[in-house]
């Protein structure tokens, strides 16, 4: 056994990357791990934009099966429920590494206008769900010609 002369500096610099570490895991932006052993907390990526008349909301949801997508569109909210589901083919001994989050989820959007949930539509393709969200009428924006004397 070798004796290591101590270093004060060495421990900070030990320190540091365990803080690097740990504020990466806490602002990864797709799913936040509880433990490192246990799937973590599922929150999917968003977009949300607007074209003139409507609201278009997409939405991140990879491994998700569209029969397992739930929207709930109340007065200014928009709620995605879903699952995403393990493959039970895999047993838990033959894991190296266990990263994908499985389970429910669900995301609550505040709408930033009024919406005619009636017609509204969501397609689902290539692991995207976009939602296109009318307004209604009296939401939108009213063009006003002036005239130049």
């Amino acid at each position: 056994m070798s004796i290591v002369k101590w270093s004060p500096f060495r421990e900070l610099e030990s320190m540091r990357r365990d803080m690097e570490k740990l504020f990466g895991e806490f602002f990864e932006p797709r799913r936040r791990w509880l433990t490192t052993h246990e799937p973590g907390v599922i929150v999917p990526n968003i977009d949300m934009y607007d074209r003139k008349n409507e609201i278009i909301v997409k939405v991140e949801l990879p491994g998700v099966e569209k029969e397992n997508i739930d929207l709930t569109i109340t007065e200014n909210n928009l709620t995605i429920k879903g699952e995403c589901k393990r493959d039970k083919d895999i047993k838990e001994e033959d894991y190296y590494s266990r990263e994908i989050s499985y389970g429910n989820f669900t995301r609550s959007i505040t709408l930033p206008a009024e919406i005619d949930s009636s017609k509204a539509k969501a397609t689902f393709k290539n692991g995207i769900l976009e939602i296109i969200l009318p307004k209604k009428e009296e939401a939108k924006p009213k063009e006003i010609k002036v005239e130049v004397v």
